[in-house]
């Protein structure tokens, strides 16, 4: 028997969860998630709206391991071509188009990170910063370090690229 993700309302709240996206086996999406079309939610990830909405963007993805959390007044944006590394955390925040959050980051409730940005790996985005488009972001607390390069903003959009691909070729896989 091939394993599935949990796929469940919460609440009265259900997923909608669009069918060009994808969903690995062993992930969990609970509530009022909206994932959009080519979106991925990968191994070991929970996207857990039981008091407020979560939204997954065209694109997007939420590696293996992470984390995305609401409170109360704090609901979670993803955008568009977001990629949120392995391990990360998400909590109660918005995240603007194309922009990676590295590996372990967490990024708390009310912050706002603007598109193009990159947030390092294990960085600590505190409650209520307000990211600008484009930077680069490191640190426990996080600060801003720089402005990303071209270089660097295409090589985010080519990461969440490689991601969609990844995501049709696992999700051809579990269907077959």
């Amino acid at each position: 028997m091939t394993e599935r993700p949990l796929i469940t309302g919460v609440g009265g709240k259900e997923p909608d969860v669009h069918p060009d996206a994808f969903a690995a086996p062993t992930s969990v999406v609970v509530g009022e998630v909206t994932m959009a079309a080519g979106s991925s939610v990968w191994y070991h990830a929970v996207l857990r709206a039981d008091c407020g909405p979560i939204v997954l963007g065209a694109g997007s993805n939420v590696q293996d391991n992470c984390t995305v959390h609401v409170d109360p007044g704090f609901p979670v944006t993803v955008g568009e071509r977001v990629s949120v590394g392995h391990n990360a955390v998400l909590h109660g925040c918005t995240v603007e188009d194309d922009v990676l959050v590295g590996m372990g980051a967490t990024v708390l409730n009310g912050a706002h990170i603007g598109a193009g940005s990159l947030i390092a790996a294990q960085a600590l985005v505190p409650q209520g910063m307000r990211v600008p488009p484009g930077s680069l972001v490191a640190g426990v607390p996080a600060k801003v370090k720089r402005e990303l390069t071209d270089e660097e903003r295409e090589g985010i959009k080519l990461n969440a690229a490689m991601y969609l691909e990844l995501a049709r070729a696992h999700g051809e896989a579990h269907t077959s």
